[in-house]
């Protein structure tokens, strides 16, 4: 008997339902469908961190906020999938992946898409891109009415050639083609909400536009920047040649280097951020990645918070989804070799913070993520992370896990949020001159262009339309 990734993913998805319909039952009365202190339904680790009120607080002129809208692979009530948000004092704002389920929690912390015009995503698994459809359709909804930027690998050109000799490859998979498509998928979806403005007269094209003369200026203009997958910032000899730099404006630079993911064409990604006092505060972010000495090269100069994928060792990850690993030793073979495709166990983590600190100078702070978080797997992943690194500050991430960090150190907290958060359009956009819509008429009261929000339906289904008269007649 064989059991697919399929099979597997399958099955993780009746198992999480199942985990989600007893948490909701939980909510509903006094009593609980799980037993009191269940390890496996509860993160102590979160809920004992102290409180962050999102709004409350403006950053420092010097500070950057590092927020965890999405921490896992497969998505659930309490973690949605990968995504992570940094704010800079300076108003900068950037998104790192945007995984499915993670607007929400985007909402929930009180950021709107107003702020999420520049995403940068480190593969194109949908676990690191599921809600790009929602961020992108409904960005003018919601404030951003100005195009979307996508950072991401190029095309990998791999090719494959079976032992029969059938070819595999190359094909349009980078991220540009990814656009293109996202793009003409969402036509309908677009056209149909163009009857309100899309775009400012007055918006300036930023200097990160790689062809300001081509004049993007809609929220429905999704500009790709590909990245090339291979590069490292060194040349053959080791000696830096800067061709892995992704971003680099307004004293924030963000590079490239590679991820060892699955397939060809997967990054890793290091921000860097001079403050105004002149000191650099800088993370790293990494989606997904077997453990390698990349990630080593460019942390061991020293970094505020290193993000890292963590997976459980392949038999406690097959154990979660309901199968015996005792009598289904296939499954959990085919669960390793995922892993070994794609993934970081939690000792190698360690292993490579150990070689971090031996090479060079230890991160401030250590994140696990990619992971689901409970307390069994927490003190599972701890105890493997502290066989090789057993005294720099670590954690494993989860859903609105809030970062502040400072040139003085890393403080970790919990935002407070409601399950009830409505998303909030920014009333202070730096741009004051709406275009017209598309799909406009001229108001007869006031000469003056406005929406025409009937102007694509049809007209024979139109006329079947019930007459507001009558349902507000009472």
């Amino acid at each position: 008997m064989s059991i697919t990734r399929r099979d597997l993913l399958k099955n993780s998805a009746t198992t999480m339902g199942g985990l989600a319909l007893g948490s909701a039952l939980s909510g509903c009365s006094s009593s609980s469908a799980q037993p009191p202190g269940d390890p496996t339904q509860m993160n102590s680790l979160l809920a004992g961190l102290p409180p962050y009120f999102p709004g409350s607080e403006t950053l420092g002129a010097s500070e950057m906020r590092i927020s965890f809208m999405g921490t896992t692979c497969i998505p659930m009530i309490s973690q949605a999938a990968v995504s992570v948000f940094v704010e800079l004092g300076n108003g900068g704002c950037f998104v790192f992946d945007m995984g499915t389920g993670s607007i929400v929690k985007y909402w929930a912390m009180g950021i709107n898409m107003d702020k999420m015009s520049k995403i940068f995503l480190a593969h194109l698994h949908s676990d690191h891109m599921g809600d790009m459809p929602f961020v992108y359709g409904f960005g003018p909804s919601y404030g951003r009415l100005w195009p979307l930027y996508v950072w991401g690998p190029s095309d990998s050109n791999f090719i494959y050639t079976d032992p029969l000799g059938n070819v595999r490859g190359p094909y349009p998979d980078g991220t540009k083609a990814y656009c293109d498509a996202l793009k003409n998928t969402m036509y309908w979806h677009n056209e149909s909400q163009s009857f309100l403005s899309t775009s400012y007269a007055d918006y300036v094209i930023p200097p990160y536009d790689p062809n300001p003369t081509l004049n993007r200026i809609d929220a429905y203009d999704l500009v790709p920047i590909e990245l090339p997958w291979k590069n490292t910032g060194k040349d053959a000899g080791g000696n830096a040649n800067n061709d892995n730099i992704a971003y680099n404006f307004n004293g924030v630079k963000i590079t490239h280097f590679p991820a060892v993911h699955c397939r060809s064409a997967a990054l890793s990604y290091k921000l860097e951020w001079t403050t105004p006092s002149g000191k650099v505060l800088s993370m790293i972010y990494c989606g997904d990645t077997l453990p390698n000495n990349y990630m080593i090269d460019n942390a061991k100069s020293g970094v505020d918070v290193l993000i890292h994928e963590i997976v459980m060792p392949a038999s406690n990850w097959v154990g979660k989804m309901g199968i015996d690993p005792a009598t289904h030793p296939y499954a959990v073979q085919q669960a390793q070799n995922v892993q070994d495709s794609s993934h970081t166990p939690q000792k190698a983590y360690g292993y490579i913070l150990d070689q971090i600190q031996k090479q060079g100078k230890a991160p401030k702070l250590a994140v696990g993520t990619h992971f689901q978080a409970t307390d069994d797997t927490i003190q599972l992943a701890m105890d493997n992370i502290r066989k090789w690194y057993p005294n720099g500050d670590v954690t494993i991430a989860a859903d609105t896990m809030v970062l502040n960090v400072t040139p003085g150190g890393v403080t970790k907290r919990r935002a407070i949020v409601s399950n009830y958060a409505w998303p909030r359009t920014s009333t202070s956009s730096p741009y004051t001159t709406p275009n017209r819509p598309k799909y406009w008429k001229t108001d007869p009261t006031t000469g003056q262009p406005d929406g025409n929000p009937t102007a694509q339906l049809d007209a024979v289904q139109y006329a079947q339309v019930i007459d507001k008269s009558l349902y507000n007649a009472k």
